[in-house]
C-alpha cells in the first residue's frame, strides 16, 4: 500500500516565505528550508491529487545531480540533516543558503519539443536562433542551445532571445549563465544516454552567493526536465516520457477545459505516475527510492 501523499506542510517557529507549485520555503535566518511535497500541477493548476512519494524522488535527483556536478560548478546546498524536524520532512527536503535569484530561467535545448517546437513550427527558430530546415518534432538538434524563459509567477514561462538576458543582466552574466546552462547540459545529458536517457530539455536556475554564480533550486528532475526513454526514440512527434505526461494525457483524455477546478487524477494514474517519477531516479542514480 503507498504512503499518502504530502501536499503541504506547517512548521511552526519557521517563516514560511513561499508555497510554490510543488515547494515550501521556509525562512531560518540565515538560510532556506525547501521542502518538496507531492504536490502535482498540469496546465499551470495544482491538481486536487497528489503523487506518492515525488517530493523524495525530486530532492533525492536533485542531491544526486549537485554531487554529479559539483567539480563544474557550486550550489546553495547547506545540509540534508533534518533529525531536528518531523519525520515527513526527511528525504525531501533541503536547508540551503540563501542567494540573490537571477530572474531567468536557464533553459537548455538538445531536442526539439513542447514550446521550442511550436517557436520552430511558426518562425523556422527558436528564441530567435536560426535552426535548419525541415526538423521533424523531437528531433535531435545540431548543437545544443540556449534559450532563456522568462520566470512566471502564474500560467507559463515566456522564451526570450539571449538579447534581452544582456539587458536584464549585462553581457558578461548573460554569457557565463549561457556557458554555464550548456556546459551542465552537455556533461550531465552524456551521462544519462549512457544509462539509457534522453534528457531533451532541462532549465535551471543560478543566484549569486557573496559574489559567485552558483546553481539553486531543483536539478534535472522529471519536474524541470525532459527525459524520453533512448530506447522508444523515435523522431516525428511526441515522445514516451519519465515526466507527468502520463498526467497530462489523462487530463487530456477526459477534455478538462484547463480551467478551475483541477480534476483529481484515479489512484491507478496517480500510482504509474509515481512509478515513472521511482523510475528515472533508479536508472540514473543506479539506487532505488
Amino acid at each position: 500500500m503507498a504512503s499518502q501523499p504530502l501536499l503541504e506542510t506547517n512548521l511552526p517557529g519557521y517563516t514560511l516565505r513561499a508555497r510554490g507549485k510543488v515547494r515550501d520555503i521556509y525562512d531560518d535566518g540565515d538560510r532556506l528550508l525547501i521542502v518538496a511535497t507531492d504536490r502535482i500541477s498540469a496546465f499551470d493548476y495544482i491538481l486536487a491529487t497528489g503523487i506518492p512519494g515525488k517530493g523524495r524522488v525530486l530532492t533525492q535527483m536533485t542531491l544526486f545531480w549537485l554531487e554529479f556536478l559539483r567539480d563544474v560548478v557550486p550550489n546553495h546546498l547547506l545540509s540534508t540533516d533534518m533529525s531536528a524536524l518531523p519525520p515527513e520532512f526527511e528525504g525531501r527536503s533541503m536547508w540551503v543558503k540563501k542567494a540573490a535569484m537571477f530572474d531567468v530561467e536557464c533553459v537548455a535545448r538538445g531536442y526539439l519539443s513542447g514550446s521550442g517546437w511550436k517557436d520552430y513550427v511558426r518562425t523556422g527558430a527558436l528564441c530567435g536562433i536560426p535552426l535548419p530546415s525541415g526538423l521533424r518534432e523531437s528531433d535531435q538538434l545540431p548543437e545544443p542551445i540556449f534559450t532563456p524563459a522568462t520566470k512566471a509567477q502564474s500560467g507559463h514561462d515566456e522564451n526570450i532571445p539571449f538579447e534581452n538576458v544582456v539587458e536584464r543582466l549585462g553581457e558578461a552574466t548573460a554569457s557565463r549563465l549561457r556557458e554555464l546552462t550548456l556546459t551542465i547540459y552537455k556533461k550531465a545529458s552524456a551521462y544519462a544516454r549512457e544509462r539509457g536517457i534522453i534528457i531533451a530539455d532541462t532549465k535551471f536556475e543560478f543566484g549569486v552567493v557573496d559574489g559567485q554564480i552558483i546553481l539553486a533550486d531543483e536539478v534535472m528532475t522529471p519536474d524541470s526536465s525532459r527525459f524520453w526513454p533512448a530506447e522508444t526514440y523515435s523522431p516525428g512527434g511526441p515522445q514516451p516520457s519519465y515526466d507527468k505526461q502520463f498526467v497530462r494525457d489523462y487530463l487530456e483524455s477526459i477534455h478538462w477545459n484547463k480551467q478551475p477546478p483541477a480534476p483529481a487524477l484515479p489512484p491507478d494514474v496517480a500510482e504509474k505516475t509515481a512509478e515513472k517519477y521511482k523510475e528515472a531516479y533508479r536508472v540514473l542514480s543506479g539506487k532505488s527510492l
